[in-house]
């Protein structure tokens, strides 16, 4: 038990990095606009440490200014992510917020090749780890960044989406170099979308 009870603790501990993360990248950035925080009745953009499902506050308790689109990624499935901000801090991170919806009429599950391929994210559980950032000019590509547990700084525990639902999405890298301004952005199983990073 003490061993169950301990990996437990781990996941929260990784989940409340995560949300002080994004909290302290928009706060640096000016937050999300007039959006302000979240409150009850939206998706989650994080998980409950104990059963894996979404809860109400979100990454960070804030939502990215969705009336900015500087992408879409469609998959066939009817899965559809649009990327609201890709804004670099003063810490040396890039943040990648947006929106996954799910245009279709039924169900859909998020893809476990969303989780990437590492077996260091392996024990997290659905994420958006396999996110990466591709920096052309500089010929480097960025993965999402992990806490000191090897666990991924991005959205966890999306393993289905209802039709018309909509989750915020997060994922933190490092920030390229300053003359980088537009990058590849890459997830398995959807098209390459290149955006303008701030």
């Amino acid at each position: 038990m003490s061993m169950w009870h301990g990996a437990k603790a781990r996941r929260a501990a990784a989940v409340a990095l995560a949300a002080t993360a994004l909290t302290v990248s928009l706060t640096a950035c000016g937050g999300g606009g007039g959006d302000g925080a979240k409150e009850d009745g939206e998706s989650s953009a994080s998980a409950n440490p104990s059963t894996g499902t979404p809860k109400d506050d979100g990454a960070g308790g804030e939502t990215p200014d969705t009336s900015k689109v500087l992408a879409t990624m469609r998959a066939a499935n009817g899965l559809e992510i649009i990327i609201h901000s890709a804004e670099r801090d003063e810490g040396g991170f890039l943040t990648v917020s947006g929106t996954l919806t799910n245009t279709g009429s039924k169900q859909e599950y998020a893809p476990v090749g969303w989780n990437g391929r590492e077996t260091q994210v392996a024990r997290t559980g659905r994420s958006f780890a396999g996110f990466t950032v591709v920096d052309k000019a500089e010929k480097k590509r960025y993965y999402v960044l992990r806490d000191t547990d090897g666990y991924p700084l991005t959205t966890t525990g999306v393993v289905n989406v209802k039709p018309d639902e909509k989750v915020a999405i997060f994922a933190q890298f490092p920030a390229p170099p300053d003359s980088t301004t537009q990058v590849d952005l890459q997830l398995p199983m959807m098209p390459t979308a290149t955006i303008e990073i701030s």
